[in-house]
């Protein structure tokens, strides 16, 4: 073997949409799985860690409870989401400060006379 052909020999990174399709391909019997294989350029225990992760994703899938997602936000989102929150907490704070002040400066903080 030669340099070249060593080059040649590089591995493929497949898409997920390919390996799904190698995946449904290799399940339908319609073709040898040994022809996949060599048409493709893997291997059969990339088919083996293939058809694992599918039925890991497929599993994961069937196992979410329907009704509404969890959300998810970025993480600009999330900074200026918490620093809204400290500021509304800052706020509440001075608020609460006052209130206090206010309590003292009417014997107690009863409103009624």
């Amino acid at each position: 073997m030669n340099m070249v052909d060593n080059e040649s020999r590089k591995r493929r990174i497949l898409s997920p949409e390919k390996k799904f399709q190698i995946f449904l391909e290799s399940q339908s019997g319609k073709t040898p799985v040994g022809e996949i294989l060599r048409r493709e350029g893997i291997y059969s225990t990339d088919l083996t860690r293939i058809r694992q992760r599918v039925k890991e994703g497929a599993l994961e899938r069937l196992a979410e409870r329907p009704g509404a997602k969890k959300k998810t936000v970025s993480q600009e989102e999330y900074d200026k989401l918490k620093r809204e929150l400290e500021e509304k907490e800052r706020a509440l704070a001075d608020l609460s400060v006052e209130l206090a002040i206010l309590r003292k400066k009417t014997n107690g903080g009863s409103w009624e006379r």
